[in-house]
């Protein structure tokens, strides 16, 4: 199971990387694995993280945290809608077939 970090350490660990990145001599991988020996946070994780980061700032192309969230909510809602809409039709039949069918 992954482990989940706060907030806080996220964005130190972004800042670190950044603040090493501004160093030219040494590359954004080498960057990362200097921050995850220091960190304890695997390179790949804190790659993801960089690359949000990057994402969320408009540095780098993409969907934005706020964008994904939106997006999923939606999402949510809309196969709330679909379900809502499923049982409606299904009541809408067994009510049709009630008033068809003659009293007796």
């Amino acid at each position: 199971m992954p482990a989940t970090y706060d907030k806080e350490t996220v964005e130190r660990v972004v800042r670190m990387c950044a603040e090493r990145l501004e160093f030219p001599e040494e590359s954004q991988a080498a960057s990362m694995n200097q921050v995850s020996t220091l960190t304890r946070v695997p390179a790949d994780t804190i790659k993801g993280w960089v690359r949000r980061a990057q994402i969320d700032s408009g540095v780098r192309p993409g969907v934005t945290s706020d964008q994904l969230a939106e997006l999923k909510k939606l999402r949510r809602e809309n196969q709330e809608l679909r379900r809502a809409n499923t049982i409606l039709k299904s009541a809408s039949a067994f009510f049709a077939a009630e008033l068809d069918r003659p009293s007796g």
